[in-house]
């Protein structure tokens, strides 16, 4: 009996999804199905959630760059067939489907991007209340699914709302800016880019659960994704046809601009931890900080300054009440909202929401405040919702806090921290954990100064993400276990996303050094079909194998990944012994140049409001 109620609840649920206007033609992609992930025959172990599938290997997307001062604006972009335009998309029959209903004049790519976007933010509105409305009949009769599942399903609701986020502030933007600067371009991008991947995630999490929903909604969930594929590449082809790409200056580290607002970073901290030294009373630096970055001469505004701690003066004794005191929906010009950890153990389960946004996380460095946890897979939990903390929030902002999952190997997939949180920034934080220690789910991600620690895929997902200057620190994984440094999961050539590794150091943990002959470590491994990392001007020891890369399954999206090797020393940089994939590239400075901060992510657009140093192009010695 209660099979039958189950089975019906999902037909009901398929047969909702299938009902979709414009999912008529389930057409897939050249090289893949709906990205639901191939079983693996004999992995190195559990995977982050679960694989890949792929097609021709293309160079990074063509994202603009620019300096802060005069970005560029879009000119307007010319009338197109529709038959040309979708040669942009992964599935131009698909495409050409839903163009057929378009009958709006021009023309043009950013009419039928504006288009596209529009029925992509009514059909998620539909599966999202749909998918919580299911997750509720389910939680409200026991038996009818595992923990597993339900956590998947919760997953996706989860996920569905943040994808009518994105879709809702695309189609704001996209309807009342005529002219578009690069950046508005470069944040449409990222948050399209992000409507993809929520969709494989929720996929991928149903999968690793084994939960019957998969095989269920997999095929009407799959065409949904091929309507944001369609949108996503039309639009990226409209808003990037007519700019012209800016090529980074040759900056040296901290060089120019990067160094000259140092100072008021560190001497807001050095306020909260002088004046909130111990026991005083840290009321007086919250009320003064306010100005701080107005009177300063630097670029922080702080909004209000809260301390965490366990005396009696503090604010809160939790970090998850700070979070919750800060206000929602906050804009850059309103300033930071602080919030002081004190040194201390924080055993809490922390999210920042989505309306969250522009929160500072100041501690007192790398372990001396610790937020930790313990959730895994192997215990229950998924991927996506192990983590210890998880920020959503955009320009969230963290310095001198150590990020730790102590599930341990055994445990498979337990995530340190993930983040979903567009423009965040991480300095002199440390990440540790074994399997999956780093989920950088999606959007843009800056990290500087940084430890990160682990073995199995341990800094994974789809983000476009730069490390600069981080310490790499593999560590020694179960027996037969091989670690992976990287596993990247862009699924979509137009998504504009990839890892990339920049002067960092990459050597054994001091378990792993004590034996180093005892496991074999990779600079990454192709989670998905589009996988795109690069290392660059970093530090290779020798317990990097001289192959370098590691296959995920076999000869699978060996042809359609882009790794890329860019003038890195040490032991274990020697390319000669390379893989020899046709997605394998040794990189020049112009094909390197497109992974910096200024052409990648165009972190000069936003980094410098967070006085955190950094540096836009290639490192050039002098």
């Amino acid at each position: 009996m209660q099979t039958l109620r189950f089975s019906s609840s999902l037909l009901f649920l398929s047969v909702i999804l299938l009902s979709s206007a414009l999912l008529i033609s389930p057409q897939h992609p050249p090289s893949q199905p709906p990205s639901l992930p191939p079983s693996l025959a004999q992995p190195p172990s559990l995977p982050p959630s679960q694989t890949p599938s792929q097609s021709p290997s293309l160079p990074p997307s063509q994202s603009p760059s620019l300096t802060p001062s005069q970005p560029p604006s879009l000119p307007p972009s010319q009338p197109q067939s529709t038959s040309v335009a979708c040669k942009s998309t992964p599935y131009p029959k698909l495409c050409r489907t839903i163009l057929s209903a378009f009958k709006s004049s021009p023309s043009d790519p950013y009419g039928y991007g504006k288009f596209t976007t529009k029925q992509c933010l009514k059909q998620a509105k539909r599966l999202s209340k749909v998918i919580n409305g299911y997750a509720q009949r389910v939680r409200s009769k026991p038996g009818s699914a595992t923990a597993e599942e339900i956590g998947a399903l919760e997953d996706c609701g989860e996920l569905a709302e943040l994808t009518v986020s994105y879709l809702q502030t695309v189609t704001d933007e996209l309807n009342t800016v005529d002219v578009m600067t690069s950046a508005v371009v470069e944040h449409v991008n990222s948050l399209l880019s992000g409507v993809v991947t929520n969709q494989q995630t929720c996929l991928d999490g149903l999968t690793e659960a084994k939960s019957g929903f998969a095989a269920a909604i997999g095929s009407p969930m799959g065409n949904l994704t091929g309507l944001y594929s369609v949108s996503l590449g039309l639009v990226s082809n409209a808003l990037n046809r007519n700019l012209k790409r800016f090529k980074a200056s040759k900056g040296k580290i901290l060089g120019g601009q990067n160094s000259t607002y140092r100072e008021p970073l560190e001497t807001l901290i050095k306020v909260l931890r002088n004046t909130c030294d111990k026991e005083k009373d840290c009321r007086k630096a919250s009320r003064n900080l306010g100005e701080l970055g107005e009177t300063s001469g630097g670029s922080i505004l702080v909004r209000q300054a809260v301390i965490v701690g366990p005396y009696k003066s503090d604010n809160f004794t939790t970090i998850t009440e700070a979070i919750a005191a800060a206000p929602n929906n906050t804009r850059p010009e309103n300033g930071y909202f602080v919030i002081y950890a004190r040194k201390g153990v924080y055993e809490e389960y922390i999210v920042v929401p989505i309306n969250k946004r522009n929160l500072m996380l100041i501690g007192d460095g790398i372990n001396k405040t610790i937020i930790t946890g313990n959730h895994n897979v192997a215990d229950g939990w998924t991927t996506y919702n192990s983590s210890s903390f998880a920020v959503v929030g955009e320009r969230f902002m963290a310095v001198d806090v150590t990020f730790r999952n102590t599930a341990g190997p055994e445990k498979h997939q337990a995530v340190a921290l993930r983040n979903n949180a567009e423009g965040s920034t991480f300095y002199r934080c440390s990440f540790e954990g074994y399997q999956d220690t780093l989920y950088v789910h999606s959007l843009r991600q800056f990290y500087r100064e940084c430890d990160i620690y682990g073995t199995v895929d341990f800094i994974f997902g789809n983000a476009a993400a730069i490390f600069q200057n981080c310490n790499i620190y593999p560590r020694k994984p179960m027996p037969q276990q091989k670690n992976a440094i990287t596993a990247h999961g862009r699924t979509d050539p137009n998504q504009n996303t990839g890892i990339s590794i920049i002067n960092c150091t990459i050597t054994a943990a001091p378990d792993l050094a004590a034996e180093p002959n005892t496991t074999m470590t990779f600079l990454g491994r192709p989670w998905k079909p589009y996988a795109r990392t690069v290392f660059m001007q970093s530090y290779i020891s020798d317990i990097v194998q001289p192959v370098g890369w590691l296959e995920w399954n076999g000869t699978t999206g060996l042809d359609t990944i882009y790794y890329g090797e860019y003038s890195n020393f040490g032991p274990g940089a020697n390319t000669d012994r390379r893989v020899q994939w046709l997605g394998y590239n040794l990189l020049n400075m112009a094909q390197a140049t497109n992974f910096t901060v200024y052409n990648f992510t165009m972190g000069d657009t936003w980094l410098p409001q967070t006085d955190i140093p950094f540096y836009g192009g290639l490192i050039h010695n002098e």
